[in-house]
């Protein structure tokens, strides 16, 4: 994807959400967002938002010496995993485990604090699980799924990794080898080596990073490990909108499930904005 006029304010926007995890300091907040300005500025169009992003994200960490997602992410970590019994049993008691342990993933991606201030858990499970959603290539889903023998699971959020820990589950259940990878150090509210054993994926399965603290998954800002896992994976499942930003045509094999959180996104696709998606590469 390319960055479009829509992004500009997206990436001041971004930071004002950032700076009011952190600090009520309005000279900090002031001098973070003068700070932010030449980046967007120079905002290459060429590449996807999420690469300016990354940079900005940088920007205000090393201004404000903090992870200022820290908290939050703990916090919708907790929040879902008090919701992970009720997840299971909604797998256990479908006619298709497979297809609503995706569904409810795609509704976990609601929890972006990137994006969003508030967000609402259970109407976004509601709809995940309505009869149909936006983009659904979950035929093709289960078909490569059932082919593949081991499965490289790009995650996303914080709280979100509860979701996808039902999903992960649910493939380990069929006998697939799925290796999860998070990001190498903190950016926004992606999860990290922290969040996978907070929420005990790590008790489940492998957990890897990616070397990196790119938004989405930018080859230039991983690891050469990475990269060749990524490279050799058989059937990648690709959480987020930023994967779906970054990753979106370059390569088959790849499903991406994530939620259209942007007019910019939405328009790419033709859907409306908020849509839910299990989208074919």
């Amino acid at each position: 994807m390319r960055t479009e006029l829509e992004c500009f304010p997206c990436f001041l926007r971004q930071t004002v959400i950032a700076l009011k995890q952190q600090t009520d300091d309005p000279g900090t907040r002031l001098d973070v967002i003068r700070s932010v300005l030449p980046l967007i500025e120079a905002a290459d169009t060429e590449r996807p938002p999420a690469y300016t992003t990354t940079f900005i994200h940088r920007l205000i960490r090393e201004k404000l010496r903090d992870d200022p997602f820290r908290r939050i992410k703990r916090e919708y970590n907790g929040i879902a995993l008090a919701l992970y019994p009720s997840l299971k049993e909604r797998v256990r008691d479908s006619a298709d485990p497979l297809l609503t342990a995706a569904r409810l993933a795609i509704a976990g991606n609601v929890i972006d604090f990137g994006v969003f201030t508030t967000v609402d858990i259970g109407g976004s499970v509601g709809r995940a699980l309505e009869p149909s959603i936006a983009v659904d290539d979950y035929p093709l889903f289960r078909e490569a799924v059932g082919a593949a023998d081991e499965i490289l699971y790009l995650l996303d959020n914080s709280g979100e990794i509860v979701f996808d820990r039902v999903l992960i589950e649910q493939l380990l259940s069929m006998g697939k080898k799925v290796k999860a990878i998070v990001k190498g150090s903190p950016v926004l509210n992606d999860v990290t080596i922290d969040d996978a054993v907070q929420t005990g994926l790590t008790d489940i399965c492998e957990v890897k990073d990616n070397g990196g603290d790119g938004i989405g998954t930018i080859d230039e800002f991983v690891s050469p490990e990475f990269r060749e896992e990524f490279d050799r994976a058989e059937l990648i499942i690709s959480k987020g909108q930023g994967n779906f930003e970054t990753l979106f045509g370059t390569r088959k094999r790849t499903f991406f499930l994530f939620q259209a959180k942007c007019d910019v996104v939405a328009r790419e696709l033709g859907v409306p904005f908020g849509s839910m998606l299990l989208k074919s590469s």
